[in-house]
């Protein structure tokens, strides 16, 4: 150090012992090389045959730096089962280091997928060490040079046996150098890598020169080289396969069925070839020099003669697919902002410029009394006006849909339309339509894991006839426009008393998505309007929402005459209809208030006379009233009101914000007990005379205990007395008791309010927007999309595609059971279906090339069939049989038919190929075309520098594709006697 006054002296010491960059990075290497235990002998056992392709390769990587430049290490291995630990000592002194070993093992020659060390040394492990930033390079000689010496100062003083691999030069190039050492051995690993390629390199001959050159070896007669050869022809035009699926012709869709696409189906294939080339590799494994001749003027290699043949296909990347495409297209929807109306152009309800307010108000008159004949304001003029208001305000030929394929669209979703007779309608309902699974199937009962609809239903076509139309007819307008159609066909069927087809009757099926509830719902609340008005078809002023409060009366003493009659019909609400005046519309409270004092003194006054009985549906049988003793008769009830699953969030939201006070538990027991209120008074008004207990006896008997008891008279009897809950002062049974009036079902208010009910789901459905739909409907479009993909896969049979569709199954069942899934997840399921749609397009593909359908043979069908499943689940496939067998014979015929010149008549070309021998071997350069790349390993064991070293394994592999040639050779040498 210089000191701060020089004219002291002072006495410098100079630390010789401070590492230097250069030995702290040697160092560095020597600490990961220790913390991944690669130091000392490795063992292992002989690489089985292909286990470079059917192992585990695994990796490591840690990073160091030489003073600011880092470098990342990497440790590449294949994964081996542990060999004994004691084997490690009966290994002789003079045993080579394993990886010199696997240098002249040929058990893995050309291994189809694997890290080009792997592929060029035969490497089993090894260690690279490479710039860490991807543009980052080692381009000057003297840091190579650096770079080489350090791994090698670093492998002596561990002792690691494992080869170690410096990255030179731009990445893109794979340039690497490398030493591996052992107990007086050392291997060089060196490359030489070229774009142009000198002409003697390009033949067999010239890299035998160049490889007996490169060892230098001191012996006179050369131990011999063994051979490995790989030729490969890449196949790219299929000139005889016209690839058959064309896009669906859109015109033609009205008519049925088009391009195998039916409506109210997905299609389904690839509109490309899938298959972009094939490869065929012809290997001749193991030669010894001097067989085969292959220099600049004769080959010797015929690949038609090549002992082993092997097949990869390269496959297009993401191909077009129908069903893709149609999944996709529909998923964009749920990202459009815009709603029905702006799409459309201003409301199709608008008359011209006059505004009418929102169609639920204009609709809501129609269901109040109105001095209006109901007839002419009926919603089926607006259904066909609908269209003429769209055309209106936009020149006629633009309306988004045509008539014919709105036509056949509605006659697909509404089959009972074709026929106008209301009792059609009645059959039709129920019945389901389209060749589905039945509803005991598995794939049918797909729609509650994916809470999409039955495959049968209007919701689940509805879906493929949105999906359609966005893709051929029109995009987002012409959904918009079938949504608006449909809309109104909804409300039609509304006004009119028409059940809606394809939909399962009875309350919403919670385990369905909303709209299908919501569609439902409708049909709830027309089935029950239809049972109304059927009483009253005779007079049309009954229309109006609460009769008369004299009918009322009237009724009342109607069916009081008759009580025998009621109890032919079934319990339900709709069933039973005495005559045309015996429906009530419930009293609005208003009109409760005004027009019925006087029945309610009627009731005061009657209630001490003897009551008749009214609405009684049958006797009990068992149960007598406890204190007349006469029968207890079960009454007519109201149905409970249908919940669709946003009603029934929304009722337990209110119910749960009513807090703990008393008053906000007496609202939540009213609203929770109207449906119980409804019963007393029913029951009330079939049994005079009745108390509470009887009630309790029959709804809800674990509620009234008996027991036996020993009276005055020492007489056992059955005492009996409402539970603990009924008897807690104030309790809501006992208050809903007391308020109970004796009326029966029929002259209740509704407890459910169908016009109510109806107006919301219309209005619900008015206001969808196109992306609304799309959200709603995604389900059941992949549950339709599974389902298709389950239909084609069954005709291919192929167990990786049945593996993914489990997949793809229980994913969806876990992304889709919540509301309002995220984007990312969704596509995800998407990008998995078209994934399996691809490799169904990939086999046919295959399927179609190698003819496997036009086989005599039932086994030669199978081999084939076996063949092609292969070539999609595997790399590499080795052809059984190389060039002879069916399926080389069939390779053979595609390289001929695509060599071929148009000019040459076939007839010649079968004579040609029947000729000599010699003659074929003229004819190979016509029948295949060069090949895309020659691969050659060179390998042989000398002693090297010296004669008397140990004879030790030397290796060089060449490649040579159309763009560069590679050499990377690795030679080993004695480093104790030289």
């Amino acid at each position: 150090a210089l000191s701060p006054q020089p004219e002291s002296e002072v006495f410098e010491i100079t630390d010789f012992t401070t590492a230097s960059e250069w030995e702290r990075f040697i160092s560095k290497i020597e600490e990961v090389l220790n913390d991944w235990k690669l130091i000392g002998i490795s063992s292992g056992k002989p690489l089985d045959k292909g286990i470079f392709t059917t192992g585990t390769w695994e990796e490591k990587s840690d990073e160091i730096s030489f003073a600011d430049f880092k470098f990342s290490v990497t440790h590449h291995y294949l994964v081996q089962e542990a060999s004994d630990k004691d084997g490690k000592e009966e290994l002789g002194e003079d045993t080579l280091p394993l990886p010199m070993q696997d240098l002249l093992c040929m058990n893995n020659d050309f291994p189809p997928r694997a890290h080009c060390l792997v592929r060029w040394y035969g490497l089993r492990e090894f260690v690279v060490i490479a710039p860490a930033a991807n543009n980052d390079a080692v381009v000057s000689e003297s840091k190579c040079n650096l770079l080489l010496s350090s791994i090698s100062i670093a492998l002596g003083n561990t002792g690691c046996q494992v080869p170690l691999f410096v990255q030179i030069h731009h990445k893109w190039r794979r340039m690497y150098v490398g030493e591996c050492q052992g107990p007086g051995v050392r291997t060089d690993f060196e490359m030489v890598h070229l774009r142009k390629v000198p002409s003697q390199y390009t033949h067999l001959s010239g890299l035998l020169d160049i490889f007996k050159t490169k060892i230098g070896c001191p012996l006179t007669p050369l131990p011999p080289v063994s051979i490995a050869i790989r030729l490969t022809f890449v196949l790219q035009d299929w000139q005889q396969y016209f690839w058959p699926q064309q896009p669906p012709d859109i015109d033609a869709l009205v008519g049925g069925e088009v391009g195998g696409l039916e409506f109210g189906k997905l299609p389904f294939g690839a509109c490309e070839d899938p298959i972009s080339e094939l490869h065929l590799a012809t290997t001749w494994p193991h030669l010894a020099e001097g067989i085969v001749v292959d220099n600049d003027v004769y080959s010797d290699l015929d690949p038609l003669q090549a002992p082993q043949w092997s097949v990869r296909v390269r496959k297009a990347d993401n191909p077009q697919c129908l069903l893709g495409d149609f999944l996709t297209e529909f998923f964009k929807l749920c990202r459009r902002k815009e709603s029905t109306d702006e799409i459309l152009g201003r409301s199709a309800f608008d008359e011209e410029g006059k505004e009418v307010a929102d169609i639920t108000h204009a609709l809501s008159k129609l269901t109040e009394p109105a001095p209006v004949p109901i007839p002419k304001l009926s919603v089926t003029n607006m259904v066909h006006s609908a269209k003429k208001k769209i055309r209106k305000h936009r020149g006629v030929d633009e309306s988004p849909l045509n008539n014919d394929v709105l036509n056949t669209i509605l006659l697909f979703l509404f089959p009972d339309a074709a026929e106008k007779l209301a009792d059609v309608f009645e059959n039709r309902a129920s019945s389901s339509a389209g060749n589905n699974p039945p509803p005991e199937n598995e794939d049918y009962n797909l729609f509650s894991q994916f809470k999409s609809a039955p495959s049968d239903s209007l919701t689940y076509k509805l879906a493929l006839c949105l999906c359609m139309i966005n893709f051929y007819h029109g995009g987002v307008k012409g959904v918009a426009h079938l949504w608006q159609e449909f809309v109104l066909e909804m409300r039609y069927r509304w006004e009119n008393n028409y059940l809606i087809p394809g939909l399962a009757n009875g309350s919403p099926d919670l385990r369905c998505c909303l709209l299908h509830q919501k569609l439902q719902m409708l049909n709830c609340c027309i089935e029950r309007k239809k049972a109304r008005d059927e009483g009253k078809r005779g007079s049309m002023s009954d229309r109006s929402p609460g009769g008369a409060s004299g009918d009322g009366a009237r009724g009342g003493d109607h069916s009081g005459d008759n009580p025998d009659k009621e109890k032919e019909f079934g319990k339900s609400w709709e069933s039973w209809s005495d005559s045309e005046e015996e429906f009530f519309e419930c009293l609005s409270d208003t009109e409760d208030l005004k027009g019925n004092g006087q029945e309610n003194g009627k009731k005061g006054a009657k209630e001490s006379v003897n009551l008749k009985p009214e609405g009684r549906l049958h006797p009990h049988g068992k149960l007598m009233l406890l204190h007349p003793g006469e029968p207890l008769y079960v009454p007519i009830t109201q149905e409970p009101a249908p919940m669709t699953e946003d009603l029934l969030e929304e009722q337990s939201e209110v119910l749960a914000k009513l807090g703990t006070s008393a008053e906000g538990a007496h609202l939540r027991a009213r609203m929770q007990s109207a449906c119980l209120l409804s019963d007393m008074e029913s029951f009330k008004a079939a049994n005079p005379g009745c108390c509470l207990e009887d009630f309790v006896r029959w709804y809800s008997p674990r509620d009234y205990i008996e027991e036996e008891v020993v009276d005055e008279k020492g007489n056992k009897v059955i005492r009996g007395e409402l539970s603990a809950r009924m008897k807690i002062p104030s309790n809501m049974w006992v208050e809903a008791w007391e308020t109970a009036k004796p009326v029966p079902a029929r002259r209740q208010k509704r407890l459910f309010d169908d016009t109510r009910e109806a107006e919301k789901v219309l209005h619900y459905l008015a206001v969808q927007k196109p992306a609304d739909l799309a959200r709603h409907l995604l389900p059941c479009v992949i549950h339709a999309a599974v389902l298709k993909v389950k239909e084609e896969e069954a005709l291919e049979d192929i167990s990786s595609v049945k593996k993914i569709i489990k997949q793809i199954i229980s994913h969806s069942s876990k992304v889709l059971r919540f509301p309002s899934p995220e984007d990312k997840k969704l596509e995800e399921i998407i990008a998995q279906i078209m994934s399996v749609e691809a490799i169904i397009a990939r086999a046919r593909s295959l399927k179609a090339k190698f003819g496997v359908e036009k086989c005599e043979s039932e086994e030669e069908k199978e081999d084939l069939q076996r063949f092609v499943n292969s070539l999609l689940e595997q790399p590499e496939v080795s052809v059984i049989g190389a060039g002879r067998g069916p399926a080389g014979s069939i390779i053979h015929k595609l390289f001929v038919n695509a060599q071929r010149v148009p000019a040459v008549p076939p007839l010649e070309e079968e004579l040609r190929r029947s000729g000599s021998q010699e003659e074929r071997r003229q004819g190979v350069q016509s029948e295949f075309p060069p090949p895309t790349g020659r691969e050659v390993i060179l390998r042989t064991s000398v002693p090297r520098p010296a004669p008397y070293s140990k004879a030790l394994p030397q290796r060089m592999y060449s490649v040579l594709t159309r763009e560069d040639f590679r050499l990377a050779g690795a030679f080993s040498a004695d480093t104790t006697f030289f």
